[in-house]
């Protein structure tokens, strides 16, 4: 599975740990940036980046962390397509997915630590969307809100 993957500075040195563990666990990584510790920049910079590279088909799911996963899950909804969460506990993590078709999970690295952070995004990847009618019908809802 490619995953994308980006950070503002705050989220930048728990990017790069689970970088290292995506490609060690044989994910293909999309390194979207920052590619350097930069005091300066700005969370939606990264969000939108991770955002239009899976709504663009680029990544299967994307992972983006900020100093919270706040701003960085706001930024990343405003792209049409991308259903970004913050989820610091597993059942979110991975129902997200299940029930939502979440496709972008936020991470706080100011937040998470990389033991919780790694089971985190162990759990979104490995979660799959469930057709069952009601989700279904449910995200149809969620998505005809974006042509308003």
């Amino acid at each position: 599975m490619d995953v994308v993957i980006g950070a503002d500075h705050a989220g930048y040195e728990l990017k790069q740990k689970m970088h290292t563990k995506l490609t060690d666990a044989g994910y293909t990584v999309v390194d979207v940036g920052a590619y350097a510790y930069e005091a300066t920049d700005d969370y939606p910079d990264s969000a939108e980046a991770v955002a239009r590279a899976v709504v663009a088909g680029k990544a299967a799911k994307g992972i983006l962390f900020c100093g919270s996963g706040v701003g960085a899950s706001i930024a990343a909804n405003k792209v049409k397509g991308a259903r970004a969460c913050l989820c610091h506990d597993i059942y979110s993590a991975v129902q997200g997915v299940e029930h939502d078709d979440m496709n972008i999970l936020a991470l706080g690295g100011k937040i998470v630590g990389e033991a919780l952070a790694w089971k985190l995004i162990v759990g979104f990847l490995g979660a799959q969307f469930d057709r069952d009618e009601r989700f279904v019908r449910r995200l149809d809802k969620v998505i005809a809100l974006e042509t308003e």
